[in-house]
This record gives C-alpha cells, structure tokens and sequence, in this order.
C-alpha cells in the first residue's frame, strides 16, 4: 500500500473522531457492494447519526448491536441511493477489503473525542 503525503497538525484538527455506540443494524440491497445500514448513538451533544458500512464480510448485524465504533462525524452528508449517510466509520481494509472495526479497549461515554 502506497504511504500517503504528510498533512500538517491544523488539517489533522479538523476532523471531528468520535467513539459511538450501533443501536441498529439493517441490510441494504441498495448499495452497489454488500454493505448495512447503521444507526449510532454519539451521546447527547451529537445524537444519532445514520451510515452505510462495507462490512459484511467480518460482521453480522447482530454483532454489530451494541458495539462501540469510531466514526468521522464531521463529514458532509453524503446520498446513497436513497439513503443518507452522516458519518464515516473507520476501519482497517485488508487486501480482499475485508475490514476490521477500529473500537475503544474499554467502553466509553457515546461522543467521546479521539484525539
């Protein structure tokens, strides 16, 4: 994999990572890849934030319920068809671009910043 080009700390302090919480999992025969639909709960400050995840060949959406994730909660909305995703969950892509949930050791209040 290619190393990308350096940023500067001001860029890196523009995006907005929060630890949430997935309430609901659904599947989503609309998206052009295999992926859900996921509804996250980002404490009070942030709310619920709706997603679409690639992430079908690692998890079922029971194991997804109740799992804590870091998302980019800072992005545009972004249309998928007719769905509207709010934040970006992160996770490690492997080769076949399975990927791998980034998720806090210990559980954490919902909203939490990652710095």
């Amino acid at each position: 994999m290619e190393k990308k080009s350096l940023i500067n700390w001001p860029d890196f302090e523009k995006i907005d990572l929060r630890v949430g919480t997935i309430l609901e999992a659904y599947d989503f025969p609309e998206a052009r890849n295999p992926a859900y639909q996921l509804h996250i709960d980002f404490g009070s400050e942030i709310g619920v934030l709706k997603t679409s995840a690639q992430i079908t060949k690692r998890y079922s959406k029971d194991d997804l319920m109740n799992r804590q994730i870091v998302a980019i909660v800072n992005f545009p909305k972004k249309q998928i068809g007719k769905f509207m995703s709010e934040c970006l969950v992160l996770g490690a892509v492997g080769e076949e671009g399975d990927v791998v949930l980034l998720n806090p050791d210990f559980k954490v209040e919902n909203g939490i910043s990652i710095a």
